[in-house]
């Protein structure tokens, strides 16, 4: 497309410069002929009226006429060689004119963003696909720097431009561009060299958006990344749930053995702390797969209540204030696994708490928005999430966090855990303002004896 740009682009210069070589030389046979043939004709007459009207005149009259003829036969020429050389003018100008709207027609039907720009950078030609990817009119951008080159990318915008003063075309190179409002995208650019007529350099871009085809490109590699997951499950199952079912085993040895024993409630909780590890190390291993839900109706503040328990030393070590307000979920059911429904909670606790610094505070609120649908909303007073971050929040291996602090798995396993209990999640933040996380999930409402349940 970049090459058939730069052959149009000649095609019309020549235009512009007038006829070829071949029509040049038939503009002016055509004009020697036909003043030939209008001296030849004015002589003839000439002497045709001398011969029948003044014959018989002076020296002096003759003369006289000899300098009218002279100045009529000049007189005719140059009308004759003006009206010619205007006609083919308007002609030629009128090709100039197809030929341009044809040029600018084809220009500005191109899908790629061409500008065309000197040695300095300095744009003199932009079509309206770059007006329409960049948000820059042409107007704007005529005579002016390349307003698109983000400041990292100069220096590789540099050494194309040294590649192909060199003889090599940049061709079909992935790189970055801006737009107006300065956000930076993924563009696909070749880069040719392109002679005016006059011997005038140019440098010919063209660009086009390929933000889908990468935003595709790494949903492919997160594809990959879960099938290698689940490539590695049976080995990570046998490596995780052996040793969590020895624990588990031995914590129950102990509570039978010391019913009475002071330190009975910290074995409880330590033993569901087990089971839930065990039971979301199997659902962690089970992600791609995602097999059905073992769904029964639940308690919403028990099961809240029960991640609080989970994350109390951790709370206590950061010195996190957590306030929990479930009024309106009192006696409030939902169809859920309670496996499940506890690792959605502890996903978001988990994110809440690795946002908040020392002393921070966590807020748990239930309320009842609409009828039939509880509403859970788990906020922190954190460092927040980035508007350009949150969009991407829930895909699979994205992470805020950074190196070694997050898998980027918690919130893509949170939204599947909320889809398949008929509900939805939500994430509101700001930069530095915190992030509150909504869940809404469908009540439970069991109907009069001899009925079936209302899911």
């Amino acid at each position: 497309m970049a090459r058939g740009l730069v052959r149009l682009r000649r095609q019309g210069a020549t235009a512009t410069g007038g006829p070829d070589t071949e029509d040049r030389r038939w503009f002016w046979a055509t004009l020697l002929l036909s003043s030939i043939t209008i001296v030849a004709l004015v002589f003839s007459t000439w002497e045709l009226l001398e011969s029948r009207l003044f014959r018989n005149v002076d020296y002096v009259t003759l003369h006289y006429l000899y300098l009218t003829r002279g100045v009529l036969s000049s007189l005719l020429l140059a009308l004759w060689a003006a009206w010619f050389v205007l006609r083919q003018r308007r002609r030629s100008e009128e090709t100039l004119r197809r030929s341009q709207e044809r040029y600018r027609g084809l220009l500005d039907a191109s899908p790629g963003a061409v500008a065309l720009y000197d040695s300095e950078w300095r744009v003199t030609e932009w079509n309206a696909a770059a007006e329409r990817l960049y948000g820059c009119a042409k107007a704007e951008v005529l005579g002016h720097v390349l307003p698109t080159v983000p400041p990292e990318k100069e220096v590789e915008l540099r050494r194309f431009l040294a590649q192909v003063e060199s003889g090599q075309p940049v061709l079909d190179v992935e790189t970055l561009r801006r737009d107006r409002q300065g956000a930076i995208f993924e563009v696909q650019l070749s880069l040719l060299p392109f002679r005016e007529v006059n011997g005038q350099s140019y440098f010919l871009e063209v660009t086009a958006d390929i933000r889908e085809r990468v935003r595709l490109r790494q949903r492919f590699l997160e594809i990959e990344k879960l099938t290698s997951m689940g490539q590695m499950a049976a080995g990570t199952a046998h490596h995780l749930n052996t040793p969590l079912a020895a624990l588990l085993l031995r914590v129950q040895m102990i509570r039978e053995r010391s019913p009475q024993d002071p330190w009975g409630t910290d074995l409880e909780r330590l033993e569901s702390g087990l089971r839930f590890c065990q039971h979301f190390v199997r659902r962690l291993l089970e992600f791609s797969h995602r097999p059905p839900a073992e769904k029964q109706p639940q308690d919403i503040t028990r099961a809240i209540e029960s991640v609080l328990s989970f994350f109390a030393p951790s709370l206590l070590k950061k010195q996190a204030r957590v306030s929990l307000d479930s009024g309106l979920a009192t006696g409030v059911q939902v169809l859920a696994d309670p496996s499940l429904l506890e690792a959605l909670f502890s996903i978001l606790l988990s994110n809440a708490l690795d946002a908040i610094g020392s002393g921070g505070a966590i807020g748990i609120r239930c309320q009842r928005q609409s009828p039939g649908w509880i509403e859970i909303e788990i906020a922190d007073d954190g460092c927040g999430i980035a508007a350009a971050d949150l969009a991407r929040v829930f895909e699979p291996f994205f992470t805020t966090k950074g190196p070694g602090s997050g898998t980027g798995l918690g919130l893509a396993i949170a939204r599947n855990i909320a889809r398949d209990h008929g509900g939805t999640i939500r994430l509101e933040s700001a930069k530095q303002q915190g992030t509150s996380a909504f869940i809404a999930l469908p009540l439970h409402q069991p109907v009069a004896q001899g009925g079936e349940e209302q899911r």
